[in-house]
C-alpha cells in the first residue's frame, strides 16, 4: 500500500534513523500515513523472536508426514503450524534425517540438528518417553501436538479433549435410550487413546452394560458376531477404518446401520477410507492445534510463558446418520 519494500516498513516501525540507513522524509512518511489509516500494529511475539533468535522453527514427526497413507491426517496440523509460524514470521525446518530404530524414527541421533532450529513441535501418535525426558533435562524449547504425560515431568502440549468429546456422544446415546455400549479399542496405550476410554467409562456409567474390546478393520466379521451376541445397541469405535468396515459388515448380514446397531466413530481418519457415509462421532481441531502449538512454543523459545503450558482444545461434535433409537421390541442377545 505504502509502495515500498517490508524492509522500509520495518526500519519504520522500528523507527531506524541511525547513519546507515536513510530513509527520505516523505518516505517515512507515506508509511506512517498507510500504518494510521489501517491500524496495523506489529505482532509483539514475532519482534521478540526477530530480537533474540533465528526465528527457525522445526518440526518433527515421528510418522512420515507426506505419504499417501497419512498425509490425510497430518496435513491440517501442517497448515495451522504453517499459518502461525508466518504471522510471526518464523521459518519452518522439517527434521527428515532421523533414522527409523525398531520401526520409529528417534529424535536423539549422532547426527541430530536439532540446534539449528530455536525450538521444535514434535508430531506423533506416540511420543517416546525417554525423548522427551531428555528433552526436558536438556532445556531444549519444544511443544507436543496432543496429550502427553509420560516424560517424569511436565509437558508443553497442546492437545484434543478427546476424554470430553466421548463423554458427550455417549450422553447423547444414553438419551437415546441406549443401554448396552460397547468400546471397541485399537489396542494401543497412547495417551489419545488412553483418554478415548476413560471418557467413554466415565460417561457409561449409568448404562445397563458397557463393554470393551479389541479388534482391527480385518477383523470386522468377527467384531460384530461378539457385538451381537453380547447385545450390543451401539458401538463406539476408536478408529475410523474399523468403524467403515463394521458398518459393511452388518449389512453384508442384511442388517441397517443405525436401525439395527448404531455406530459412532472417535476421530478423523489417519489413513484414507472411502466412504459416502457421514459417520456420527466428533472431529479433531487439527489446524488449531497447529497454530497454538506454534503459538505456544514462541512462548517457551522467548521465556514469556507462564509457566508450562497444557492446553486441551474442544472437538467438534458431528451429529452424523448413523447413532439412531434402539428398538426395545428386538433383544439382540
Amino acid at each position: 500500500m505504502a509502495g515500498v519494500s517490508q524492509a522500509t516498513v520495518s526500519l519504520v516501525l522500528n523507527n531506524r534513523t541511525d547513519a546507515d540507513v536513510r530513509i527520505a522524509q516523505e518516505t517515512r512518511d507515506r508509511v506512517l500515513r498507510v500504518i494510521a489509516e489501517t491500524g496495523y500494529a506489529a505482532d509483539p511475539v514475532a519482534r521478540r523472536l526477530a530480537a533474540r533468535f533465528n526465528r527457525i522453527i522445526g518440526v518433527f514427526t515421528y510418522e512420515p508426514a507426506f505419504p499417501s497413507g497419512s498425509r490425510d491426517f497430518f496435513h491440517p496440523f501442517l497448515l495451522g503450524i504453517e499459518e502461525y509460524a508466518e504471522r510471526v514470521g518464523c521459518d519452518l525446518l522439517l527434521f527428515t534425517s532421523a533414522p527409523v530404530v525398531d520401526g520409529r524414527r528417534r529424535i536423539f541421533h549422532q547426527d541430530n540438528r536439532l540446534r539449528l532450529a530455536d525450538g521444535c513441535i514434535l508430531l506423533g501418535r506416540e511420543i517416546a518417553g525417554a525423548e522427551l525426558d531428555r528433552l526436558n533435562r536438556d532445556g531444549y524449547p519444544y511443544v507436543a501436538v496432543g496429550r502427553r504425560d509420560d516424560a517424569g515431568g511436565p509437558v508443553p502440549y497442546v492437545g484434543a479433549a478427546y476424554a470430553s468429546a466421548v463423554s458427550q456422544l455417549v450422553e447423547i446415546a444414553l438419551r437415546h435410550g441406549h443401554r448396552r455400549l460397547t468400546y471397541v479399542s485399537t489396542g494401543t496405550t497412547a495417551e489419545s487413546s488412553e483418554d478415548r476410554r476413560r471418557g467413554f467409562h466415565a460417561a457409561a456409567a449409568t448404562a445397563q452394560s458397557a463393554g470393551q474390546m479389541s479388534a482391527l478393520a480385518t477383523e470386522a466379521d468377527t467384531t460384530i458376531d461378539a457385538l451381537l451376541a453380547d447385545g450390543t445397541t451401539v458401538v463406539f469405535v476408536e478408529d475410523f477404518a474399523t468403524a467403515v468396515a463394521l458398518e459393511s459388515a452388518t449389512r453384508r448380514r442384511g442388517l441397517t446401520v443405525p436401525g439395527d446397531l448404531s455406530i459412532v466413530t472417535l476421530g478423523d481418519p489417519t489413513v484414507p477410507v472411502p466412504t459416502d457415509i457421514t459417520f456420527t462421532g466428533f472431529r479433531i481441531p487439527r489446524e488449531e492445534m497447529g497454530r497454538q502449538s506454534v503459538e505456544v512454543l514462541t512462548g517457551v523459545i522467548d521465556g514469556s510463558a507462564d509457566g508450562v503450558q497444557q492446553r486441551l482444545l474442544p472437538c467438534e461434535i458431528v451429529e452424523g446418520s448413523t447413532l439412531g433409537t434402539p428398538d426395545p421390541a428386538v433383544d439382540r442377545r
